[in-house]
C-alpha cells in the first residue's frame, strides 16, 4: 500500500513502513494542489503540514491520516471521520522538548541573551556587559500558563521546583491541576504574570483569545511566550503593544501565516525573539514522533486500531470503507 509523506521523516519511520511492505510517496512541489496530488493514490498520509480541507474529495483510497506530532489542527478531522478515515497522533511526544524550549525563551528574555550576543560581536565587551544592568532572575517571578496539558504541566513543574517561580494555570476545567500550579481566571493570569506561556491547542474557543483587551492587562515588563499556534494571538494588537512598549516583549515560535513573511513587522521589533516553529523539534522528540506515527500507520493499513486513536467514532465507517475498497478485513477480535 502507498504511504504519502508531506515532509521527510526519520529513517526509523521509513524502515517501519518498508519492512511492512509499503511504498513511500514523497511530496513534489508545494501548496494545496501538490498535497492533493500526493494523496490521490495514497492509502495513508503522515502529516507534517496543513492538509487541504477538501482532501477527501481527492483521495478515494485514503484510510489513515496520521499526525507526525501532537496537534491535529493540520488534519480535516470532521471530514476524515465522515469518510471513515482514521486519525491518529503522537500525544506527549514533544512535551519535554517544548517545555524546555519555553524555559529557554524565559531565560533568554530575562538575561538579554540575544541582545548581549549581538552587542558582544558588534560593539565589544563593555557594551555587551552593560546589558546585565537590567537582567533579572526567574526565582520569585510569576509564570502564567494557558493550557495545562502535558506541556503546561511539565513546564509548571520545572518552573516551580527548579526555579522557585510562582505558577498560575488556566484551562477549561480548574479541578485536577498539578499541586504546584494554582488555578487563575484568564484575566487574572494575564494581570499577575511576569511570563505568560501559551501552550493550548488551537480550537474555536482559543482562536484569537489573546486580544487587545487581554494584552492590556499585562504588566509593562511581562513577556508573552507562544509555542501553541499563531492564531491563538491576534497579531495586530500584539505588534501594537510591542511597538509602543506596553509589554516587555514576546518570544514567538508560531505565527498566523507560516513561514513568517520577510516584511512582517515583528521582524523589526527589538523586544521580540523569533523562532521557526521549532519548539517541539529535538533529535529525541522527532525520533519518537517518527517511530510511533509510522507504527500506527502500519496498524491502520493492516485493519487494526491505532494505538493513539483520535477519532474512534470513525471505526465502523472505516471498516465499511475497507470493504468498499475490497481490502482484507481482520477478525474483529484481532482488530483491537
Amino acid at each position: 500500500m502507498r504511504v504519502a509523506l508531506t515532509d521527510p521523516v526519520e529513517p526509523i519511520a521509513e524502515r517501519i513502513l518498508t519492512e511492512a511492505g509499503h511504498e513511500i510517496a514523497r511530496l513534489s512541489g508545494s501548496g494545496p494542489d501538490a498535497l492533493r496530488a500526493l494523496c490521490r493514490d495514497a492509502d495513508a498520509v503522515m502529516v507534517r503540514q496543513k492538509l487541504p480541507d477538501d482532501l477527501l474529495d481527492h483521495a478515494p483510497r485514503l484510510l489513515a491520516a496520521v499526525r507526525h506530532g501532537v496537534g491535529v489542527d493540520m488534519i480535516p478531522v470532521e471530514s476524515c471521520t465522515a469518510h471513515g478515515v482514521l486519525v491518529a497522533n503522537v500525544p506527549g511526544s514533544n512535551a519535554d522538548a517544548v517545555a524546555e524550549f519555553l524555559v529557554a525563551q524565559m531565560l533568554a528574555a530575562a538575561r538579554h541573551v540575544e541582545a548581549m550576543h549581538a552587542d558582544h560581536l558588534a560593539n565589544g565587551w563593555g557594551p555587551a556587559r552593560s546589558r546585565s544592568a537590567t537582567a533579572t532572575e526567574l526565582r520569585g517571578k510569576t509564570l502564567g500558563i494557558l493550557g495545562v496539558g502535558d506541556i503546561g504541566s511539565r513546564l509548571g513543574r520545572i518552573a516551580a521546583l527548579g526555579f522557585g517561580m510562582r505558577v498560575l494555570g488556566h484551562r477549561r476545567h480548574a479541578a485536577g491541576l498539578p499541586e504546584h500550579i494554582a488555578y487563575a481566571a484568564l484575566p487574572d493570569l494575564f494581570a499577575e504574570s511576569d511570563y505568560i506561556a501559551l501552550a493550548c491547542p488551537l480550537t474555536p474557543e482559543t482562536q484569537g483569545i489573546v486580544d487587545a483587551a487581554m494584552l492590556a492587562r499585562m504588566k509593562p515588563t511581562a513577556w508573552l511566550l507562544n509555542v501553541s499556534r499563531g492564531p491563538v494571538v491576534q497579531e495586530g494588537p500584539l505588534v501594537a503593544a510591542l511597538r509602543e512598549g506596553r509589554i516587555g516583549g514576546a518570544a514567538l515560535d508560531v505565527y498566523w501565516a507560516q513561514p513568517l513573511a520577510t516584511d512582517h513587522p515583528l521582524r523589526a521589533l527589538p523586544n521580540v525573539i523569533l523562532s521557526p516553529h521549532a519548539a517541539g523539534l529535538t533529535m529525541e522528540s522527532v525520533e519518537t514522533m517518527s517511530r510511533v506515527s509510522a507504527t500506527d500507520t502500519v496498524r491502520i493499513l493492516a485493519g487494526l486500531r491505532p494505538l493513539n486513536f483520535f477519532n474512534p467514532e470513525a471505526w465502523e465507517a472505516s471498516r465499511a470503507r475497507r470493504r468498499a475498497l475490497g481490502l482484507p478485513m481482520p477478525e474483529e477480535g484481532n482488530a483491537a
